[in-house]
């Protein structure tokens, strides 16, 4: 139990957070985004292939709103963003706890790389506002591919890791903490089997329409250009859990509700998530989630 001097060394820090919310939602406001709220008891979780849901009863608690809320871009919601909890099991850690705080957003006729321009002015307010690590997050930000950062950073290839099934591995191990150091990185192009719920890029179909966001290390965002495809994205969820099912985790049943919505026609939409938690380290530079969090 945390104690009530511990709680309240943790003011100033739960302040800046509080702050941090109300610049973010103003920001989504002036732009014309309708706040929603969507279910965090769920049926079925989202197959991923490594993010494992908490149960609820005969059900879960949600690891993301994400489907719940395309089948929103689906029914006509074009502009729409949420802030709240999220829970994931099995993770506790300087930079993990099981339930957390996730803000996530979606636009129809947007791509990944217009949530990037977005994400850009979101974060700049929020520091400009803020009053913290302006001259950090006003600088031009760093862009690098996938392939670009593990020549630079790991000690194999993009393809031989995939290979050797220690792409994740190499990424937290190798090239995470290298990035964000004097200025946001920007890891994208990820490679398509890394594709998660993201379309993979026309001009080049080996890599994604994907990319994180990384300050001092630290993982922030993960953005995507929606998938849209039902077969493939159904081909997708079908491959998790072969996936899921040889690693011994439990296979979640596919969300029909949110298939049905594909096959309705989803429009050509972006989306994002984004670590409210991590951002308050972000900017507070911390490195304990604990400072940030009232637990």
């Amino acid at each position: 139990m945390l104690s009530s001097n511990l709680l309240r060394s943790k003011k100033k820090n739960l302040e800046v957070r509080s702050r941090l919310l109300q610049v973010t939602r103003t920001f989504f406001y002036e732009l014309g985004f309708l706040e929603v709220e969507t279910p965090i008891i769920v049926a079925r979780p989202a197959l991923e292939d490594y993010i494992d849901a908490i149960p609820a009863g005969e059900n879960w608690l949600r690891t993301s709103p994400e489907l719940h809320m395309k089948r929103m871009l689906v029914a006509g919601y074009e502009k729409i963003f949420q802030i709240g909890s999220c829970f994931r099991a099995g993770e506790y850690g300087s930079r993990h706890r099981p339930e957390f705080t996730m803000l996530e957003w979606y636009e129809s006729g947007q791509d990944y790389l217009g949530i990037l321009e977005q994400t850009k002015a979101l974060v700049r307010k929020i520091s400009c506002e803020l009053g913290l690590r302006k001259q950090y997050f006003t600088a031009e930000w760093e862009v690098l591919t996938i392939e670009e950062a593990f020549k630079k950073y790991a000690s194999e290839t993009v393809e031989l890791s995939i290979q050797k099934g220690n792409f994740e591995e190499i990424l937290c191990l190798e090239v995470e903490p290298h990035l964000g150091k004097e200025r946001p990185t920007v890891l994208t192009d990820y490679p398509s089997s890394m594709a998660a719920l993201s379309k993979k890029k026309i001009s080049d179909p080996s890599v994604a329409e994907r990319w994180e966001l990384y300050v001092d290390g630290l993982e922030l965002a993960n953005a995507y250009s929606e998938l849209t495809d039902t077969e493939e994205q159904l081909n997708r969820f079908n491959q998790t859990a072969e996936l899921r099912e040889q690693d011994g985790r439990d296979v979640y049943e596919i969300d029909e509700d949110f298939i049905d919505a594909l096959r309705e026609g989803m429009p050509e939409s972006g989306g994002i998530a984004v670590g409210i938690d991590r951002m308050c380290m972000a900017m507070l530079q911390t490195k304990e989630i604990s400072d940030v969090v009232f637990e």
